[in-house]
């Protein structure tokens, strides 16, 4: 609770600050002439030497005054501020103290110093004890001789890689990177289906090693994760390969420093690797998916400790996100149910004609080459490849219509049992011409390093059916 303020003047100082030390014999005259308070930052040895002095040494005072330097001088009038200065101004302490001569040896002014309030990691702890923030989630008490790192890894909190103890104070700081209340419920997180709200986001995010500035994107993407048409809890059940890739356009994916280029889908980039990390964690942390027990992967992926990349935007290609229907210049994520990547090596092809053929010849065999229509997949188009679509004038559309027609094949070749293979499609589809992706279910980006004729495709998990996964687009918001 906020304390009440005593009516007149107040100041709040410190010992080490020389302003500070400069105006401490004035006020004993200010006391004289009207009610004075002051408090003292930094020790109660100091505080003993000022006039109407208390040592504030919790910092409670100087916080709900919102105290930024020192020293500051504040006048109170029936138990509200009417007005304030800091550091030391002749004119401004004579004005607000009503002593026309105060200070008369003086200079004119001097700048202040910094406030103990806003002394690294202080602000946090002090908001937490004194401000309107209060943190729900349970807090774990720790023994002296408790290694915080080995308690995440006992207590089942971690991937299978070191993480960031969530403390008081960086789960507040997390919660700096984004407007939305701590208590808002985001959704309710598979498979266990338990609320999911933005104070349990930033706690993960602490564990993944995330800035406070990734909080939009990764809200964005778990938004994404928990509609109905994408699925999660499928495609965290399934004995498939899946997982979440989080794909990011816009303003958003440059103000933190995402990757695009080279590398865009290995390690390296902490915004990329913690933001899909986080997803992962709450994930294991809020939902219950953990590997072995509700996660019941054959195989899983690499994946599945973070799969997050920026696209490389060009404006001869339009961005995934606007060919969504996310308005340009606004930021987005799409998460798509990924598995791993097939890397396509064509170093040959020069004209478009030839690297589609190419593509698609890779492209068919997503899964198996005899299925068709089972999963989506993400064609990701290196900025070498892109170049031989961009120079002839192919669009992004122009190059999914040539590979959809290209990725059409006799049913009879495909169904189960032809060519003496017994996976394939059922038999009904035998006298037709069968797509090997449902409609939109071919999605194109680009990413990647300028140099190398290489792209990759990563296939998705269980387009069609009842317990499927289908893309998701989401704008970031604040």
């Amino acid at each position: 609770m906020k304390p009440a303020l005593p009516d007149g003047l107040i100041v709040v100082a410190k010992a080490d600050c020389p302003t500070c030390r400069l105006v401490e014999p004035l006020l004993a005259e200010i006391a004289q002439a009207g009610p004075l308070t002051v408090y003292a930052q930094d020790s109660a040895e100091y505080a003993a030497d000022l006039p109407s002095s208390l040592y504030d040494k919790t910092l409670e005072h100087s916080f709900h005054l919102g105290i930024e330097f020192v020293p500051t001088l504040i006048r109170v009038e029936n138990g509200e501020e009417v007005e304030r200065t800091y550091g030391w101004h002749k004119e401004d302490w004579r004005q607000l103290s009503g002593l026309p001569e105060l200070g008369e040896a003086l200079p004119v002014m001097r700048p202040g110093c910094g406030s103990k309030t806003l002394e690294p990691g202080i602000s946090e702890e002090l908001e937490l004890a004194f401000g309107d923030i209060r943190l729900q989630s349970r807090e774990i008490d720790m023994g002296s001789a408790e290694d915080p790192m080995e308690a995440c890894f006992e207590r089942g909190w971690s991937d299978g890689l070191p993480v960031v103890p969530p403390t008081p104070v960086r789960v507040l700081r997390m919660l700096k990177g984004t407007s939305r209340k701590p208590d808002e419920v985001v959704g309710l997180m598979p498979p266990d289906l338990v609320p999911v709200t933005v104070e349990k986001v930033a706690i993960n995010a602490v564990l993944a090693g995330c800035k406070p500035e990734y909080m939009p994107v990764l809200l964005a993407a778990l938004e994404a994760a928990l509609t109905d048409e994408f699925g999660l809890h499928g495609l965290i059940c399934t004995t498939m390969f899946g997982s979440p890739m989080i794909v990011v356009n816009g303003p958003a994916a440059r103000a933190i420093g995402m990757n695009s280029g080279v590398n865009a889908l290995g390690q390296g980039n902490r915004a990329n690797a913690t933001i899909g990390r986080a997803l992962q964690l709450l994930i294991r942390n809020v939902g219950g998916g953990r590997p072995g027990e509700i996660d019941r992967a054959t195989l899983g992926n690499p994946g599945k400790y973070s799969f997050c990349f920026a696209e490389a935007e060009d404006a001869d290609w339009l961005p995934l996100a606007q060919e969504r229907g996310v308005e340009a210049g606004r930021s987005a994520v799409t998460l798509f149910p990924g598995e791993g990547v097939q890397g396509i090596v064509d170093q040959k092809s020069r004209d478009p004609e030839s690297l589609a053929r190419s593509f698609a010849l890779s492209l068919r065999t997503v899964d198996h080459a005899k299925l068709a229509m089972a999963g989506d997949a993400v064609l990701v188009v290196s900025p070498e490849h892109a170049r031989v679509f961009i120079e002839a004038g192919w669009s992004k559309q122009r190059l999914r219509e040539e590979l959809e027609k290209l990725l059409l094949a006799p049913g009879a070749e495909l169904v189960a049992g032809a060519g003496g293979i017994a996976e394939g499609i059922p038999e009904r589809f035998k006298d037709q011409q069968v797509p090997k992706f449902r409609p939109g279910g071919l999605l194109i980006v680009r990413a990647g390093g300028t140099a190398g004729l290489f792209s990759a495709i990563i296939a998705g998990w269980a387009a069609s059916g009842p317990v499927g996964s289908s893309p998701v687009t989401r704008e970031v918001n604040s």
